[in-house]
């Protein structure tokens, strides 16, 4: 994958198993909110947070490419599906960050539970000197962290103002107001096994992918 200067860029990470309107609708929401140029969908080979994914490495990407055709918003790095070892986001950032240039505004997409948990990731505290990092509303969850030592840090980091993710290339964290979907991977898997159809909850070429593939079904 080449990249070019241009305006703020974003990176999604998932196993995208299935990819549903949960993943897409909040991030097509937080990209009028902060003005994204491109969000880059990363699918996941070997989550090292989470079970391993129902669907095949090559199945799960057919259906992200499925599911954002015609849409110029999105595009795909298949980097993470093309490793045999799980899949460490900062070791991503690292390399994408040497791929597009030091000045090259980035952010990467998480929601708030992953914020709270953030602490459990690998290599967190160097998350910042690769990229900014703009998180996604989630039912359930708390917006401040427990620990005061976090709060500091997110309190350090944060901004109001979304215009600042575009004039610098990495520091910041924005807490963006995006519309609360309560829509989870699992409970899909679990409908469409108990011959559900779920067309409101997944665009349709994906599921019609699903059918055709039997996945899930069982």
């Amino acid at each position: 994958m080449t990249f070019k200067q241009e305006g703020l860029q974003a990176l999604f990470g998932g196993t995208f198993d299935p990819i549903h309107y949960g993943h897409l609708r909040p991030v097509e929401a937080l990209a009028k909110q902060v003005g994204l140029q491109k969000v880059i969908l990363l699918p996941n080979h070997v989550p090292p947070h989470r079970p391993q994914p129902k669907a095949n490495p090559s199945q799960r990407l057919e259906m992200v490419k499925l599911a954002i055709q015609g849409n110029p918003l999105f595009t795909i790095d298949t980097r993470e599906l093309e490793k045999n070892s799980p899949s460490y986001t900062i070791e991503t950032l690292a390399s994408l960050r040497q791929e597009m240039g030091a000045e090259q505004p980035l952010a990467f997409i998480i929601g708030q539970d992953s914020l709270l948990s953030i602490h459990t990731w690998n290599g967190w505290e160097q998350l910042l000197d690769y990229c900014h990092l703009l998180v996604c509303s989630r039912p359930g969850y708390d917006a401040d962290f427990q620990d005061l030592k976090m709060q500091d840090w997110l309190n350090q980091h944060k901004t109001d103002d979304p215009n600042k993710l575009s004039q610098v290339p990495h520091g910041h964290i924005f807490l963006a107001n995006t519309p609360l979907v309560n829509i989870s991977a699992t409970e899909i898997r679990q409908a469409l096994a108990s011959g559900k159809t779920c067309y409101d909850l997944i665009p349709a070429p994906v599921i019609d992918y699903i059918y055709q593939h039997h996945l899930y079904q069982n």
